[in-house]
């Protein structure tokens, strides 16, 4: 059965993984060293995926004949009510730190996973693995009389939706089995 509950953000969480690459070995090192494999006090996470349709528009006609997919991008952008480094070292790696690196060095690579799940129904889940993340910039903003945010905007090379359904088959307890779709052979 289709997944068909209502979240909010307080139903969410954020986690950071590393990658086996020397990218993510950099990752890794900062996640322990902040100690952000779950990332706290987020604000306003984005994340988009663009397949880039083309329309096919023959002579004479006013409505596509076609739609034809282009490049895929994955984007998005996280805020944060709070500042210590983490994320800034996250995008800039080794450049960010406070002795100085010879260049060139790697940007770090990574892991996010989106996390919604009802505490009522903790069976039943939906996540999004998002892999071969890099942070694409960063900023940060002093306002007068408001929260300290810092924003940055990433992009990745593959996601992936797991839909867990526990309401019918999750009799033995634990985490139910994805949702699986059959897709048809050629």
């Amino acid at each position: 059965m289709p997944l068909t509950e209502v979240f909010t953000g307080k139903n969410g969480t954020l986690t950071l993984a590393s990658e086996d690459t020397p990218e993510g070995a950099d990752a890794k090192a900062v996640v322990d060293t902040y100690a952000i494999q779950t990332v706290g006090r987020l604000t306003d996470v984005a994340v988009k995926v663009d397949t880039a349709l083309k329309e096919f528009y023959e002579v004479g006609r006013r409505h596509p004949v076609s739609l034809s997919p282009g490049d895929i991008a994955i984007s998005g952008t996280v805020g944060r009510a709070y500042v210590n480094g983490a994320l800034l070292m996250l995008l800039q790696g080794r450049g960010s730190s406070p002795t100085a690196f010879a260049e060139p060095y790697v940007q770090p690579s990574f892991t996010i996973t989106l996390r919604l799940a009802d505490p009522a129904r903790p069976s039943s889940s939906l996540t999004l693995e998002i892999g071969g993340v890099k942070f694409e910039n960063w900023r940060f903003t002093l306002p007068e009389d408001d929260f300290v945010i810092e924003n940055l905007c990433f992009r990745a090379l593959t996601i992936r939706a797991i839909d867990r359904d526990g309401g019918a088959g999750a009799a033995g307890g634990g985490e139910a089995a994805p949702t699986a779709v059959a897709f048809a052979t050629e």
